[in-house]
This record gives structure tokens, C-alpha cells and sequence, in this order.
């Protein structure tokens, strides 16, 4: 099929267009923006230059993707947006272009859902099959893993990371980074364990959760330093794929981790 452009619609005849594409009525689509085979966006879109877009995405009324960043830096620099494959960009959704002081890159991963009003700042990059729901706020450089749920209303701070698998309840205020497989909520964000539902949801054997338990109760209940946790699950718990994620994530961490729910009691 040809592609399919509303006549009130303005389209950059620099813009690359796959196939099957579908425009709807009042957008814009600006020079350097490139739209991947399939995908649909509907009215009152604007997608500015620098943009790509995968193939056989949704984008919903309102959005506004690839905007210049808020940042009093940023000095019109080139910089991009990236979008993966079967990525859905509900209504009003705001992702802004990367900065020379990161890597350049807004990125969102494939088959990735976005809800209405998440806003998206600059050089965040979030990965594949992930959902933000309705208000999600990602201030600058921050990272969100595969898998992930974020719950609706809730901001997080700039540099922030969430690793994969890890649910974060709605109305939380993240200001520290969320480990891998874990679940987390509250104001301030504090950790309440595994996010058992999600692990087994996503097919994590009993015996790979029975490991991350004993290695979640040692590194945020038991142990009185992270650094002494990190020593005693490497000592004591096999070196699996999910150990060496879930310790890389902890060790590498610059905005500290978030303390667990019950040291807080």
C-alpha cells in the first residue's frame, strides 16, 4: 500500500517515509525525520527533525516527539531520537531530543508502551517491552531497563536508573536507582522485595527466584553496607545470568540504591 498523508497535514518532502505509512489530519513532520514501514499517527502530531521511528508503531493525538531539549546547555547541537519497532505513543506524550553532555540519544526500545502525558527528557534511554504509565516523568539521563512497569504520576530524578524487570508503584518519587527484579513504591521510593508477579509472568523458573530472594535478603535486609552484601552473595549464591545482572547493577550505581522498606520502620 502507498503511504497515506491527510491533506491538512505538512510532511518535509526530506522526510523518509516507509510503507503503509499513515499520516493523519494536523500534524507536522519535519526535514530528517525518518518513519519506519507500518506505523500510524493520528491527528495534532508534531514529530520533529532528527527523529526515527520504527516500524509499526501507533503515535495518538497530541504527541510531540523529538522536541529540543530543556536544558540551558544545549546550544542547537545535532542530536537525535530513536524509537524502535511496535512502539505505542498514547495521547500527549513529550519525548525530547539528546544533548551533547550524554551520548546524544533519546532512545526507546521495541514493543514499548507509553501512556498518555509521560514525558520523556533528554538522552533517556528506555528499554524494550516496557510500560510507563498515564504521567510518567523521566528527568535527563535516565535509564530504565527491559521488562519494566512504572506506575502512573511518578517522576524520576535525573540520572536515576531502574533495572531490569523491576516494578515501580504509581505516585512513587524515585530518587535513587531501583535494582533489577525488584519491587518498589512510596515517597520516597523504598524497595518491598522481588517482583514476583512480573518474574513469573515473564517465565523465571522457582528455582532462579528462590536464588534472587536470598540474594535480595542479603544485600538490602541483612547486610549493614551494600559492599558487605555484594561480598557475601558472590561468596555464598551461584554466579548466575541473573546474580551478575543484579550485582553489575548494584556495584555501578552513582545516585545510590533505594533503601529497603523494612530498615525504615
Amino acid at each position: 500500500m502507498s503511504v497515506e498523508i491527510h491533506p491538512s497535514s505538512v510532511v518535509s518532502p526530506k522526510a523518509k517515509l516507509g510503507v503503509n505509512v499513515k499520516i493523519g489530519p494536523f500534524c507536522v513532520v519535519e526535514d530528517d525525520v525518518e518513519i519506519g514501514d507500518n506505523t500510524e499517527i493520528l491527528s495534532n502530531v508534531c514529530i520533529k527533525k532528527f527523529t526515527s521511528i520504527g516500524s509499526g508503531c501507533k503515535i495518538f493525538e497530541g504527541s510531540v516527539i523529538g522536541g529540543i531539549p530543556q536544558h540551558i546547555g544545549f546550544k542547537g547541537e545535532k542530536s537525535y531520537v530513536e524509537i524502535g519497532n511496535n512502539v505505542t505513543i498514547r495521547e500527549y506524550v513529550t519525548i525530547h531530543r539528546g544533548t551533547s553532555f550524554d551520548d546524544g540519544i533519546t532512545r526507546i526500545g521495541d514493543n514499548s508502551y507509553l501512556m498518555a502525558y509521560v514525558h520523556i527528557a533528554h538522552d533517556c534511554k528506555v528499554g524494550h517491552d516496557t510500560i510507563l504509565a498515564n504521567a510518567v516523568t523521566l528527568a535527563g539521563h535516565v535509564k530504565i531497563g527491559n521488562f519494566v512497569f512504572i506506575g502512573g504520576l511518578t517522576p524520576i530524578h535525573q540520572f536515576c536508573r531502574v533495572g531490569d524487570y523491576a516494578m515501580v508503584g504509581g505516585a512513587s518519587a524515585v530518587d535513587k536507582d531501583i535494582p533489577p527484579y525488584t519491587r518498589a513504591s512510596k515517597n520516597h521510593v523504598l524497595l518491598y522485595g522481588l517482583n514476583l508477579v512480573g518474574l513469573k509472568r515473564r517465565g523465571f523458573s522457582s528455582d532462579q527466584i528462590k536464588i534472587l530472594k536470598e540474594a535480595y535478603r542479603i544485600l538490602f535486609r541483612k547486610s549493614a553496607t551494600i559492599q558487605e552484601g555484594i561480598k557475601e552473595v558472590e561468596k555464598r549464591l551461584p554466579n548466575t545470568e541473573e546474580i551478575k545482572n543484579l550485582l553489575n547493577f548494584v556495584k555501578t550505581t552513582k545516585r545510590g540504591i533505594a533503601p529497603e522498606a523494612s530498615k525504615r520502620k
